[in-house]
């Protein structure tokens, strides 16, 4: 299970993997895990590196987490999820010794790679995960698309039933087309303002 801070809520997602500091020929690999078991393959992964005696090969591994804002029972909350359900990024030095610690760690099905050759992502790609995760800027989540039909539920205009032109979802806020006057005209609403028209 993630730790969770008390105050903020947040999961981890870096976890050192050995007392170690990564060598010059470590890399990062991507694994693939049964997905909802991420965190329950890093705790078995490091219980395997102690016991194989491999932390000068496997130093740690990353769960790409974001922030998204999801509207539940009519209010926005703050939740995490992983980017990458079912994957995890782990630093490491491969060889033949710590690729079967790895490989046959409980809860770890497998490295990607091109065919059976596990193959490192570069360390850029690594930083850019690293940033959407460590931001705490969240986006919206939606359930409507553009083109859907909506009723406004509350403010001036409840009642109305229009389309979705735009959604931001930066900002939690969608424009909706409806008729005043048999003239199509745009109005900024809020995600809680509308409800989808079946």
């Amino acid at each position: 299970m993630p730790k969770t801070s008390e105050k903020t809520n947040k999961k981890e997602f870096l976890f050192k993997l050995s007392t170690f500091e990564p060598s010059i020929d470590a890399a990062w690999y991507v694994i693939n895990t049964y997905s909802g078991h991420e965190y329950k393959a890093i705790e078995a992964l490091k219980t395997r590196i102690k016991t194989m005696g491999l932390e000068d090969k496997i130093f740690q591994a990353i769960v790409p987490i974001q922030s998204k804002m999801v509207i539940r029972r009519g209010q926005k909350v703050k939740s995490q999820e992983k980017t990458f359900p079912g994957y995890v990024l782990v630093q490491m030095v491969m060889d033949d010794d710590a690729w079967i610690t790895v490989r046959t760690t409980q809860g770890v099905t497998g490295f990607i790679g091109i065919e059976n050759t596990p193959s490192p992502i570069s360390q850029k790609e690594v930083d850019q995960i690293l940033q959407t995760t460590e931001e705490d800027k969240p986006k919206f989540q939606t359930p409507f698309t553009i083109g859907d039909v909506v009723k406004i539920t509350n403010g001036p205009f409840a009642d109305f039933i229009g389309t979705i032109e735009s959604i931001d979802q930066e900002k939690g806020k969608i424009r909706v087309l409806i008729s005043i006057f048999e003239r199509e005209t745009p109005v900024e609403l809020d995600f809680l303002q509308v409800s989808k028209e079946l």
